[in-house]
C-alpha cells in the first residue's frame, strides 16, 4: 500500500502481496453477491494464516499477538469483510496463546485443533445484550457428566458456512453455586442433529462477505472436557476474560486500520487522476483537498503504531494493572471512529464516483460503519476509561 505504516513495524509476514491483490480482486464480487469468502479462506487456510498463534509444535507458525494485528491490517486493506469474519478464528487462538504465555493450558486443545485444520466461530454476541461478557440471555442447563447444554440466540456469528468449533456462553442458574457465566465449545455436529440452527439472514449494508449470520442454539452440547470456564456474572480479573478482551479489541482495530489506510490510498490515486474543469489544475493541486487530505492522513499515521505498542505489551506479558481495559477499549474506540473519519473524508475528497456500488470507496465507506456496532462501544469504552482515571460513579 501507499504510504503503509505496516511496513516499517518489524514482524513475520505470511500474507504476500500477490496472494493480498488476489483476494482484493474477489472482493466486489462477494459484496455484490452477497456471498462468503470461500476462495479467500481456503487461500488463507493453505499459507497456514489460520495457524498463526498456534505453536510450532501443534503445526503452527507460532508468531505474536503484534505480528498477526500487523498481518490483519494488510488484510482488511484489501478485503475488510474477509479480514473481520477470519478475526473471530483469530481471536479464540489468539485467546489461547495469551493463556498458555501465561503458565494456563485450558485451551491447548484449541490449538492443538486449529493446528490441525478446524475453524473457530465466536458465538458470544447476543441481541440486546449490553453486558456482553459479564452477562448472558443464553441458558446454560447442566447435565451429571459436568457438560451443559446452551439454549439461546446468538447474532454477528462471523464464519457461520464454515466454522466447525463454535465457542459460546450462556448462564447457568441450576447448579448449587449459580448463578454463572458458562464458557465451552461446541462442534458442528450439533448443526446436523437440529441443537445448531444457523438462519440464512446476514443481508447488511457492509461487511457482506463476512455471512456473520444469526446462531440458534436449542440444547447444543458442549462435553465437559470442552468447558473452559465457570465464572461469577459481572466484571471478573479471570484471565480468560483479558485474554478474550485483548486479542478482540486488538485484532478488531486492526481489521479498521487497514481499512482507512486503503481508504487514503485510493482516494491519493484518485484526486492523482482527476482535474478540475474550473482551473484546468489536477486535484491534487487543489489547496482544500490536500489540506483534507493531510488531516485524514495524519490521524490515520496513529493507529499502527498505537496497536503495535499495546499488542506488544500483551505479547511481554507487561502488567498495566487496572489500566488495561482502558488502553484496550481505547485502541478500539480510536480505530473505528478514525477510520469512518478517514473513509469519509476519502469519498469527499474523490468526488460523486465513490458514491456508486461499483466504487472500492463507496464499499469502504460501508464496511466502516460496522465499527459502530463492536463491543466496546463508544459510551462503554468512555465509560470504562472514566473509572479508571476518576474512580466510579457514585
Amino acid at each position: 500500500m501507499l504510504g503503509d505504516v505496516t511496513e516499517n513495524i518489524p514482524g513475520v509476514s505470511v500474507l504476500t502481496d500477490e496472494l493480498l491483490e488476489r483476494i482484493r480482486d474477489r472482493a466486489a464480487g462477494y459484496d455484490a453477491a452477497n456471498a462468503f469468502f470461500a476462495e479467500d479462506l481456503d487461500e488463507l487456510a493453505a499459507v497456514g494464516y489460520l495457524k498463526a498463534f498456534v505453536p510450532s509444535s501443534y503445526g503452527g507458525l507460532g508468531m505474536t499477538l503484534a505480528e498477526v494485528a500487523r498481518e490483519q491490517q494488510r488484510l482488511a486493506g484489501a478485503a475488510p469483510a474477509t479480514a473481520l469474519a477470519v478475526n473471530m478464528h483469530l481471536v479464540w487462538t489468539g485467546v489461547a496463546k495469551v493463556l498458555r504465555d501465561r503458565g494456563d493450558d485450558t485451551l491447548d486443545f484449541l490449538l492443538r485443533e486449529a493446528g490441525a485444520g478446524e475453524v473457530f466461530g465466536f458465538g458470544i454476541s447476543e441481541p440486546g445484550n449490553d453486558l456482553v461478557l459479564f452477562g448472558s440471555t443464553t441458558d446454560a442447563a447442566p447435565d451429571p457428566d459436568g457438560g451443559y447444554r446452551f439454549t439461546g440466540t446468538k447474532v454477528f456469528t462471523s464464519l457461520s458456512p464454515a466454522w466447525t468449533r463454535l465457542g459460546v456462553m450462556g448462564l447457568d442458574t441450576a447448579s448449587a453455586d449459580a448463578p454463572k457465566i458458562v464458557y465451552g465449545f461446541v462442534t458442528r455436529d450439533a448443526v446436523d442433529d437440529g441443537t445448531v440452527e444457523i438462519k440464512d439472514d446476514w443481508d447488511t449494508l457492509g461487511m457482506r462477505a463476512s455471512q456473520s449470520n444469526t446462531t440458534v442454539l436449542k440444547g447444543a452440547h458442549a462435553p465437559a472436557d470442552r468447558i473452559i470456564r465457570r465464572l461469577d456474572p459481572g466484571p471478573n480479573p479471570d484471565s480468560l476474560i483479558f485474554a478474550i478482551f485483548a486479542n478482540f479489541e486488538l485484532l478488531l482495530a486492526s481489521v479498521y486500520a487497514g481499512i482507512g489506510e486503503r481508504a487514503l490510498e485510493v482516494a491519493a490515486e484518485t484526486v492523482q487522476r482527476r482535474t478540475s474543469l474550473r482551473t484546468g489544475m489536477n486535484y491534487a493541486q487543489d489547496p482544500d483537498i490536500r489540506f483534507r487530505f493531510a488531516s485524514a492522513a495524519i490521524e490515520q499515521d496513529a493507529l499502527a503504531p498505537q496497536i503495535h505498542a499495546v499488542a506488544s505489551d500483551v505479547d511481554n506479558l507487561v502488567n498495566h494493572g487496572s489500566m488495561w481495559f482502558p488502553k484496550l477499549v481505547g485502541v478500539k474506540i480510536r480505530a473505528t471512529e478514525t477510520a469512518r473519519r478517514v473513509v469519509d473524508t476519502a469519498i469527499r475528497v474523490s468526488g460523486g464516483s465513490s458514491y456508486f456500488n461499483r466504487s472500492e470507496l463507496g464499499r469502504l465507506y460501508r464496511d466502516v460503519l460496522a465499527g459502530l456496532f463492536h463491543p466496546s462501544d463508544d459510551e462503554s469504552a468512555h465509560n470504562t476509561v472514566a473509572n479508571a482515571w476518576l474512580g466510579p460513579l457514585e
